[in-house]
């Protein structure tokens, strides 16, 4: 991979020269890096920079990380949780396998390693930051936030792409219009949702599709993109 701009990775340990250490080797691969040095600040900080994966150390003073797993993973987070165990202590990974990790790591370790390991998440979790992806005519590029149909890349405004990207990536799904609101234009979205409509009107046209066979339409349900 040439580059990792733009994926976030939050670091959560206590012990000062293990953050700085493990910080500037993944700010030199090209990451986001945010740190925290308790649990506390760590789902303070997941919640306002919503990193793609958090590596979390499990003994920490007050607030352990497995009860900070626990949280995350209550609240909906999406990150992909590695956690830092000590060799012997079998149950910590048990226990936080059980509530959600999704994977971890003995100390010592090796930067190498964990950065194995990072990838192994992001490939597993989030595709497409990693780069391209196809689904049947549709090529998606994140980092170059484009998206081609049949070869040919579309000009789409930020709120077409994710749209679209949402239409293809959930490629046999129905999603009604209060999902694509929510997932598009955020909970928070105080408009009418016949703006879906015209969103989807402006995609058939750039997709040549007047005959509506790429975006379905089902009426009272919503929409659906079928691939072959």
């Amino acid at each position: 991979m040439d580059s990792f701009n733009g994926i976030k990775i939050m670091l959560v340990d206590d012990e000062p020269h293990i953050l700085q250490f493990l910080e500037l080797g993944l700010q030199g691969e090209g990451f986001e890096v945010e740190c925290a040095s308790d649990g506390a600040g760590a789902i303070r900080a997941a919640e306002r920079t919503r990193p793609h994966v958090i590596v979390l150390d499990v003994m920490m003073p007050g607030m352990d990380g497995i009860e900070v797993c626990r949280q995350l993973k209550q609240s909906g987070s999406d990150a992909a949780i590695i956690m830092l165990t000590a060799k012997d202590e079998i149950t910590d990974r048990v226990r936080g396998l059980a509530i959600g990790a999704d994977d971890y790591m003995i100390k010592p370790f090796s930067f190498d390693e964990l950065l194995a390991r990072i990838n192994a998440r992001l490939r597993n979790q989030f595709p497409l930051l990693l780069g391209e992806v196809c689904h049947g005519p549709f090529r998606i590029d994140d980092r170059k936030r484009e998206i081609a149909y049949r070869g040919q890349a579309l000009v789409l405004s930020p709120t077409e792409y994710g749209l679209l990207k949402l239409l293809v990536t959930k490629h046999g799904t129905v999603l009604s219009k209060s999902k694509i609101l929510n997932i598009v234009w955020g909970y928070d979205f105080g408009g009418e949702d016949n703006i879906v409509e015209v969103y989807i009107r402006s995609l058939r046209e750039k997709l040549g599709d007047k005959e509506h066979v790429v975006i379905r339409t089902l009426r009272g349900a919503g929409y659906r993109v079928d691939l072959p």
